[in-house]
C-alpha cells in the first residue's frame, strides 16, 4: 500500500484536530484516519481502530490526496437553520385553528410541519408558547336549568358564608359499586414494572355508598346499602340528624335524583323542620363538594381494589372512611369575582 506523504504543517494541523475536544467528532476521526495512513497502517488495522469499513478509508484517502486538508470537511453540512419569525409563528397558529386537510380530527406537530414546510420542533415551540395541547380535550356538561344562577348562588353561599351555629352537609350516593374479585393473582409493582392485574374477574355483586361531607370539618358520614331507594335515603338522613345536637339547624346540599323528592322525603322534612334541603341545578354535580371526595375514594379504594365478596367491599369502604375521619380536610371554596355571572366551575371558583 502506498504511504501518504504529509507536509510538516499538514501533520501539525491534523494532530491538533485529532486531539481537539472542540471540533466535530467526525472531523477528528478523519484527521486520525489520514495520520494512520501516513504512518503506513494497513487498511484492516485502520478499520479496527476507527470502526469503519474499507470504502470509508478509500473515499477519504482519495479526497485528501485531491484537495488536501480542506477536502476533509463534509460536503453536505445540512440545510440552513430556519429562524422562527413572528410571521411564521402567526402562520402556524392560523393553520392550527383550521381542520386538517386529510380528514383527521386534529393536527400533530409533524403533520402540520409537513404542511407548512418547516421543522416539527418549530411547531411544537409555537404551541408551547400559546399553551396549545391539541392531543387533549376537556368535556363539560351545560346546565339547562332556567333557575341555574339562583340555585348555584344558594349553594355557593352555604360554602362561602354558611349560617352561624348550623351544620352544612353535601350528600350524594355512589351507586352500583362492583365487588370485583380477580381470578388471577395481582402481580406487585417493581422497579421499571407496573402493578399488573389479570384481565378476568368475578363479580360478586354491587352495593351503594351514601356519603355526607361536613363542609366545616371535612368529616364524612358513610352508609352502605344494597339499593338506593327513597327509604334508604331517608334512613341516611336520619343518621345525619342523629350525628348532630338535637334541634340544630342542618342544611343539606344534594342533586335532583328522583329518590330525593319523594313523598317519604317530604314527610321527613315535616317531621324535622330544622333540616333544609338545597338542590343543585340540573347537570351541575360539580357544585356538590362530596363529588370531590367520591373521586378520592374511587382512586384510593375502588378502582384497583380486589373484593372477595360484597361484605368485604362494605368493610373496606367503611374502614377507609373511618381512617379518613382521623385527619379530615375541609374543601375551601372562594368566589373569585362577585361581579361576574355564574357560568361554570372553572371560570368562577378557586378551590384551596
Amino acid at each position: 500500500m502506498e504511504k501518504l506523504e504529509l507536509k510538516k504543517s499538514d501533520r501539525e494541523e491534523l494532530e491538533s484536530r485529532a486531539r481537539s475536544r472542540v471540533v466535530r467528532a467526525e472531523d477528528a476521526r478523519r484527521a486520525r484516519l489520514i495520520l494512520l495512513l501516513a504512518d503506513g497502517e494497513p487498511y484492516t488495522s485502520i478499520q479496527s481502530k476507527l470502526r469503519c469499513n474499507r470504502s470509508y478509508v478509500s473515499r477519504w484517502k482519495s479526497r485528501f490526496m485531491e484537495g488536501g486538508i480542506a477536502s476533509l470537511y463534509a460536503r453536505q453540512q445540512g440545510r440552513k437553520r430556519s429562524v422562527l419569525t413572528p410571521a411564521m409563528e402567526a402562520r402556524v397558529l392560523k393553520w392550527t385553528s383550521r381542520k386538517p386537510t386529510d380528514g383527521s380530527t386534529h393536527w400533530t406537530t409533524r403533520k402540520l410541519a409537513r404542511k407548512l414546510g418547516i421543522s416539527h420542533t418549530q411547531v411544537a415551540t409555537v404551541w408551547k408558547r400559546a399553551n396549545l395541547k391539541l392531543h387533549r380535550i376537556e368535556r363539560y356538561m351545560a346546565s339547562n336549568d332556567p333557575d341555574f344562577e339562583t340555585k348555584a348562588a344558594d349553594v355557593i353561599g352555604l360554602y362561602v358564608n354558611p349560617p352561624q351555629h348550623a351544620a352544612v352537609f353535601c350528600v350524594d350516593e355512589k351507586t352500583a359499586i362492583q365487588a370485583l374479585d380477580r381470578l388471577d393473582p395481582v402481580l406487585p409493582f417493581s422497579p421499571g414494572r407496573l402493578e399488573r392485574h389479570g384481565f378476568e374477574y368475578y363479580r360478586h355483586g354491587t352495593l351503594s355508598l351514601y356519603a355526607a361531607l361536613d363542609t366545616k370539618s371535612g368529616e364524612v358520614i358513610g352508609k352502605t346499602a344494597a339499593r338506593h331507594t327513597s327509604e334508604e335515603f331517608v334512613a341516611f338522613l336520619l343518621s345525619i340528624v342523629a350525628s348532630q345536637p338535637k334541634g340544630k339547624e342542618i342544611h343539606i346540599i344534594l342533586d335532583n335524583l328522583s329518590a330525593h323528592k319523594t313523598e317519604r322525603v317530604k314527610q321527613f322534612l315535616v317531621d324535622y323542620p330544622n333540616v333544609t334541603l338545597h338542590f343543585t341545578p340540573t347537570y351541575s354535580s360539580w357544585l356538590n363538594q362530596v363529588e370531590i371526595w367520591f373521586s378520592k375514594i374511587e382512586r384510593d379504594v375502588i378502582s384497583r381494589g380486589v373484593f372477595t365478596s360484597v361484605p368485604d367491599l362494605r368493610r373496606k369502604l367503611m374502614t377507609y372512611i373511618t381512617r379518613y375521619n382521623d385527619q379530615p380536610r375541609p374543601i375551601r371554596w372562594s368566589y373569585v369575582d362577585v361581579t361576574r355571572r355564574i357560568t361554570g366551575p372553572k371560570r368562577s371558583f378557586t378551590r384551596h
